[in-house]
């Protein structure tokens, strides 16, 4: 099941998931990028959101105001829905109007892999080769792995330090993967200071030691944070 987590209000850009990206809400287009894969639920904490996704044919849950972060949302859709505990749970943020279907069809098949091997995993996310002026962009999230593939660190900043300029930077695609049973574990786990530090609630996995396995992905998608990502995304795929 893929779960869109929805908030209405956004500090940098207000109500930017009912911004108009040709045609429809950011929120709805985003749904429509994805239906294909499995079965979409969008996982509110308003009410006009709930009726906007009913009339785009869209089932919707309404959610508590107080969540943190997209990942307690969806959790708590999940446990409204009475899903399985193997039931495998990709948490789509609303604002990735543009993410690519076969990009979640890898981070489903990745999950279901996992589970098939008993894998430590945590949760399943991607990440795709960004240039190094988009690697000073705060709003674009950097990601550096390990030998298995497996997360080490998430950041605003340029990760790491490259004092040759030679690294290759990476840029994070805020989708993640879950068993239902590993979703409820994530959300378990008590707020990280990292977490808090950088507002990435990945960050929360790594600080208590949990495993966030990665794909690297072809992707021309990138989320909208502000007014001026919307613009750019508009110009680039209308």
């Amino acid at each position: 099941m893929i779960i869109i987590p929805a908030r209405l209000q956004s500090n940098r850009f207000p109500k930017k998931i009912l911004a108009d990206i040709n045609g429809c809400p950011m929120v709805i287009a985003t749904a429509n990028r994805v239906k294909n894969i499995d079965k979409v639920v969008i996982a509110t904490d308003s009410s006009k959101v709930v009726d906007i996704a009913k009339a785009y044919g869209f089932d919707a849950v309404m959610t508590s105001k107080s969540h943190k972060s997209g990942t307690d949302r969806v959790n708590e859709a999940a446990f409204k829905l009475k899903l399985d505990d193997n039931e495998v749970i990709v948490n789509v943020q609303a604002d990735e109007p543009f993410i690519e279907s076969g990009i979640i069809k890898n981070i489903i098949d990745r999950v279901t892999l996992s589970t098939e091997k008993n894998e430590d995993i945590m949760m399943v996310s991607c990440y795709k080769l960004i240039d190094k002026n988009q690697a000073n962009d705060p709003n674009l999230v950097k990601v550096i792995t390990n030998f298995k593939n497996h997360a080490i660190y998430f950041s605003r900043s340029k990760i790491p330090y490259d004092r040759e300029e030679h690294f290759k930077y990476y840029g994070h695609l805020g989708v993640y993967g879950f068993t239902k049973k590993s979703l409820q574990e994530f959300c378990s786990l008590p707020s990280a200071p990292i977490e808090d530090i950088e507002k990435l609630e990945q960050l929360r996995a790594i600080y208590f030691d949990k495993k966030i396995a990665m794909i690297e992905v072809q992707s021309e998608s990138f989320g909208i944070d502000t007014k001026e990502d919307l613009a750019k995304a508009l110009k680039k795929f209308s």
